[in-house]
């Protein structure tokens, strides 16, 4: 099968691998409908995570069941599917608390970018989708994989609720999809952080109300400005530097809460700072499978369409340059047909 593999630092290259069978009983195989690129490989892309050996891309993933293990009945072959980037039994204290990213017996499901995948702890992780799909459902339902239920988590973790006022830390995938969900768990007043005029624009599509194009103190000042100088009720982080955690937790207003969910790389958090603002800090890995039934059906009925955030699609043997045009900001999210 055809699938990405990066070699080293801005060397993604798309060549023949075996292709995966069924390890465990548990294991399902699915031909993938479509996968993606997403902002945390771009930390592997670029180097600020190390490379040890060449190693397979991808996390994102909707497809078609091909083969099932023994043990599985939730899934047929045949079915159109969708996980997440964690395996998860679905059945761990862990998994029934909503943080199926901390399972027990999770694994990472890697190499998604390729023309078939093995998914583990396939009844836990695999979310058939209703036959009523349709081929444009597909971008929305592949952004469910992670990206919005990233986003969704963010918002959740900030404890987002009805007529809230909500700030936006990041206008990539995961921010914008962040927009969607602030809005669709009752937040009045949702500003996005944004200083690129295309990402503005579908912020505001989404359910922006506002656009603070300034950062740093400076976006937190136009924030204070703008909510009668107190800050936000809730600040989704969706970056992971230090200066978008800084931004975020100053924005916030008393007793608020952030919930992040970029991947921190060099971010410090000064204890004390925290203890004096009465901010509650939330985040980790989105337990995206916790979401995925109802997102879903958000994306059927057409209350939400999260799949706008891919803005260019390619054939899977392009894969290179979709990673290159995210990593020079010319693309939002490059989606992947195999």
């Amino acid at each position: 099968m055809r699938a990405t593999v990066l070699y080293a630092p801005r060397d993604v290259r798309v060549e023949d691998r075996p292709e995966p069978a069924l390890q465990q009983p548990t294991d399902a195989v699915i031909r993938t409908v479509a996968t993606c690129v997403c902002g945390s490989d771009l930390w592997d892309y670029r180097g600020i995570n190390e490379i040890a050996e060449p190693t397979p891309g991808g996390h994102e993933y909707v497809g078609v069941v091909e083969e099932t293990g023994s043990d599985v009945t939730g899934i047929r072959p045949g079915q159109l599917v969708v996980g997440s980037f964690f395996a998860s039994d679905n059945t761990c204290p862990n998994c029934r608390n909503g943080y199926q990213t901390n399972c027990l017996h999770r694994e990472f499901v890697g190499g998604a970018q390729a023309e078939y995948v093995r998914v583990p702890l396939a009844d836990g992780t695999l979310v058939p989708v209703p036959e009523s799909a349709a081929a444009e459902h597909i971008p929305s339902l592949l952004a469910c994989s992670d990206v919005m239920g990233t986003g969704w988590y963010a918002a959740v973790a900030a404890q987002v609720g009805p007529g809230d006022t909500a700030v936006v830390v990041g206008d990539g995938a995961v921010g914008l999809c962040a927009v969607i969900a602030a809005r669709e768990l009752g937040a009045t007043r949702i500003f996005a952080m944004s200083r690129h005029e295309s990402r503005q624009k579908l912020a505001v599509e989404f359910g922006a109300t506002d656009i603070v194009a300034e950062r740093g103190e400076e976006g937190v000042a136009r924030v204070k400005e703008l909510t009668g100088g107190i800050g936000a009720d809730a600040v989704l982080e969706c970056v992971g530097n230090p200066d978008s955690m800084q931004q975020a937790l100053h924005a916030t207003r008393p007793g608020g809460n952030v919930g992040f969910v970029g991947v921190p790389h060099g971010v410090q958090i000064d204890g004390q700072g925290l203890f004096f603002s009465h901010v509650a800090l939330r985040g980790g890995p989105a337990p995206v499978r916790a979401f995925l039934p109802d997102l879903v059906q958000r994306v059927l009925t057409g209350r939400i369409n999260p799949g706008k955030v891919f803005d260019l699609e390619l054939p899977l043997e392009q894969a290179a340059e979709g990673y290159k045009a995210m990593d020079e900001r010319r693309a939002v999210k490059s989606l992947l047909r195999p």
